[in-house]
């Protein structure tokens, strides 16, 4: 019997609001979030690890489920 797998939820994450003039490591979870550019979206996987980086800078991001 093969199993099923359900997918992982995922949720998209746009950035709307320039790291500049923001703390080095607020830039580098934007970075780590895999957003660079303004209006750029990304899908992440819904867990804790990304749901704190989006908590520390949800200033500058929109988020979407």
């Amino acid at each position: 019997m093969a199993e099923q797998q359900q997918a992982a939820k995922t949720i998209r994450i746009k950035l709307v609001r320039s790291p500049i003039g923001y703390t080095e490591s607020q830039k580098r979870t934007v970075a780590a979030l895999g957003l660079s550019k303004l209006n750029q979206v990304v899908e992440k996987p819904d867990n804790p690890a990304v749901r704190g980086m989006i908590d520390t800078v949800a200033h500058m991001l929109e988020v979407s489920e």
